[in-house]
């Protein structure tokens, strides 16, 4: 399916939405070492924190950047805003309940490509975006931008635990699939990461279940007893 809009108005989106919320690009910068912060830190709130901020995210691009500006040119972009803020909304009531969710990380594997998604969402993703020539405030810019947001997203939720994490990885998939549009039709090559990242949370999450299937095989054997 083709993109109804060119590159040329991608970026002009981008470039009017990055100038007006500036420096709001640097709120969510902060947000992000928060987030990290909590993650690394293993700070007791960071169970309530990191999804409320995750919300934050999520609610500013939804409304922010999908609803405001990219309906200019993408008849889709109300109902990816739909989808945004209902993933804020996920987000926001898991940070409440601060039950069925807690991140640990380890030094395995799981953790070292969660780290190493966030690292790319707000390091790496700009720089390339740099390199390939549409510049920073003309591009996607971590925590105010769908792709880098939900890369960023990604990696946080390889080091979640609990029962909310499937249920919070559902649109963040989703988007990642969307995420191809944007690095093969339109030439953003820093979004090649994301279908990338969708595809290792789906496999973690499968391996996961899996994991889970022989004990919860088990308890119902003996429930039944």
């Amino acid at each position: 399916m083709t993109a109804p809009f060119t590159i040329e108005q991608f970026l002009d989106v981008f470039a009017a939405y990055n100038a007006s919320i500036w420096p709001g690009q640097l709120a969510t910068l902060a947000l992000g070492l928060i987030a990290i912060a909590a993650l690394w830190r293993k700070w007791p709130i960071a169970a309530r924190l990191i999804p409320a901020i995750l919300a934050l995210l999520w609610a500013v691009n939804g409304i922010g950047y999908h609803f405001l500006f990219f309906s200019t040119i993408n008849p889709a972009a109300p109902l990816f805003a739909g989808f945004f803020v209902a993933q804020a909304m996920l987000f926001a009531v898991s940070a409440i309940s601060a039950t069925g969710l807690h991140f640990k990380t380890l030094r395995d594997f799981r953790s070292m490509l969660g780290a190493g998604f966030i690292a790319y969402a707000m390091v790496f993703y700009p720089m390339i975006g740099i390199w390939g020539g549409h510049g920073l405030m003309k591009g996607p810019m971590f925590g105010v931008a769908p792709c880098p947001t939900t890369i960023f997203t990604i990696g946080v939720l390889l080091m979640a635990r609990g029962q909310w994490v499937p249920w919070l990885a559902i649109i963040p998939l989703l988007w990642s699939l969307i995420g191809l549009a944007a690095a093969f039709q339109l030439g953003i090559a820093e979004d090649i990461a994301l279908p990338v990242a969708g595809v290792v949370l789906l496999i973690a999450l499968v391996v996961k279940a899996l994991v889970r299937l022989p004990a919860v095989s088990r308890q119902a054997d003996r429930s039944h007893q």
